[in-house]
């Protein structure tokens, strides 16, 4: 399983962090071992500022190479929510040396996820994600925001990689992006339904 990553896929939260918005896709990487189990996130030793990125999770369920855009859409049908847990201090480290940053992203645990649930439950084009934190919104973003759908991702994706099944895409997070402490509760809704919940340790 590969767990690919789409960066800076909202304008506004690629301004927050002071980047250009993108022409194409910004693709990373995570391994699978990045996967969260259970609902606890523990700080790992190595950073003091883990930020939270709430993201829209799509699960390939066919594989394929050089997939058309418009046949995009049969590639996928179940959707979730996830957390791209960035250590933002040792990113920024990395990239002022001009260093890839996979050390600042793809740690254990650095990819939390929610159950997927079937696409078709869902307008893609208009689908209402929000993050608490300690019961207070810090993220609420709308796929209508994206600069790249997750059809046009999984069109660019697969001209270098071949998608298999069982793949998972996070597809970018939107603005309001923002440091966790011990003892902090995270809390992701999809169209107004919890479907998340983590505690950082």
């Amino acid at each position: 399983m590969k767990i690919i990553c789409i960066g800076r896929n909202y304008a506004e939260h690629a301004q927050e962090l002071g980047n250009e918005v993108p022409k194409e896709p910004v693709i990373f990487m995570k391994p699978d071992t990045a996967v969260l189990k259970g609902n606890d996130f523990y700080i790992p030793e190595f950073s003091e500022d883990i930020h939270y990125e709430l993201e829209v999770v799509i699960k390939i369920s066919k594989g394929g190479k050089y997939i058309l855009k418009e046949n995009a859409h049969k590639h996928f049908e179940e959707i979730a929510l996830g957390i791209d847990f960035t250590a933002r201090d040792l990113q920024q480290s990395l990239k002022s040396k001009g260093l890839p940053w996979e050390l600042a992203k793809g740690f254990d645990g650095s990819a939390a996820l929610s159950a997927f649930y079937p696409k078709n439950q869902f307008n893609l084009n208009e689908l209402e994600f929000e993050l608490k934190k300690n019961k207070e919104t810090v993220q609420l973003g709308n796929t209508q925001q994206m600069i790249f759908s997750p059809e046009d991702i999984i069109a660019f994706v697969s001209q270098y990689f071949t998608l298999r099944v069982g793949d998972l895409i996070f597809t970018g997070t939107p603005k309001g992006v923002g440091s966790v402490k011990d003892g902090d509760l995270l809390d992701g809704y999809l169209q107004g339904n919890k479907i998340l919940d983590l505690r950082i340790m």
